[in-house]
């Protein structure tokens, strides 16, 4: 037995109107074919491009572990010579991958590579991020603290995409107090005898190819892996539904903080505690 995915639609291209009375108002999935082809990164943007106008930086690196509660939010496993990385991506299998690295802060001249477009949403133009994966490596099922809207470019390769929206919330084991599920659930190949809740989740599914964009809507869980060596970028904006701009606002200001003061005060403890709450609460 699989899990519940519907295909995401595709289209070849999109105008605003349709975007906005089709797939932002109903907040639903869409992957967009062919919008971007006269960028000159649709042409350009490949691991070697990458590796010739940023091999020399520094880039923070991430792999499956577990939380762990000595872990600050958002930090790094591993630092790498992006040079030294992208050939370790090109030569054999790493679970090592970059997350959220502003290529406007590390690499300004990319910025001439693509303009921003116009969904009839503001895009945030100073959080412009890159995502880098080797073959089979993958990201937990979470959701962005911010509740954005995102728009999420896909270069070289394929990336296999699991969404579920924050309805399917009570099916999908969820970790109290973070952004994620439980991490030790493979999205791609999941038991569903130890997992059975997911039976009851209704989802989405895609595969990305260079060039073509998937919009998820706000508070999305997204499960990413990627099926070969390849990167990708998102532009985001801002929640405007009402009920999710507080959920953001939440995320931000309370919770974040809340989980790492009890990460200082009881260490592993809350950790697992936390972990064994996602079932509890799931299979109530």
């Amino acid at each position: 037995m699989k899990l519940n995915l519907q295909d995401i639609p595709r289209v070849k291209t999109i105008s605003k109107d349709v975007f906005i009375r089709d797939y932002f108002k109903p907040q639903k999935p869409v992957v967009i074919e062919h919008f971007i082809e006269d960028w000159p990164a649709h042409s350009k943007w490949n691991l070697d491009y990458m590796k010739t106008i940023a091999g020399d930086k520094i880039v923070p690196l991430y792999d499956d572990r577990p939380v762990d509660y000595k872990d600050g939010f958002n930090q790094p496993h591993e630092k790498m010579k992006m040079s030294d990385y992208i050939e370790l991506l090109k030569n054999e299998p790493t679970k090592f991958r970059i997350f959220l690295w502003n290529i406007l802060k590390e690499v300004p001249q990319l910025q001439k590579d693509f303009t921003y477009p116009d969904f009839g949403l503001r895009i945030m133009k100073k959080l412009p991020m890159l995502f880098f994966g080797g073959k089979n490596s993958h990201t937990f099922m979470h959701h962005d603290i911010d509740f954005a809207n995102i728009f999420h470019f896909h270069f070289e390769g394929k990336k296999q995409c699991i969404l579920f929206d924050q309805k399917q919330n009570k099916y999908l084991y969820k970790i109290p107090y973070s952004l994620i599920v439980r991490e030790d659930i493979d999205f791609s190949n999941p038991n569903l005898e130890k997992w059975p809740a997911l039976k009851n989740a209704i989802g989405w599914k895609c595969e990305l190819n260079h060039g073509e964009i998937l919009y998820m809507p706000e508070g999305y869980w997204h499960y990413m892996k990627y099926i070969t060596p390849g990167f990708s970028m998102s532009l985001r904006a801002i929640a405007r539904h009402p009920k999710n701009l507080s959920k953001a606002i939440y995320n931000v200001f309370f919770m974040r903080n809340f989980d790492n003061l009890m990460r200082r005060i009881k260490g592993q403890k809350w950790i697992d505690w936390k972990n064994k709450k996602a079932i509890i609460n799931t299979n109530k």
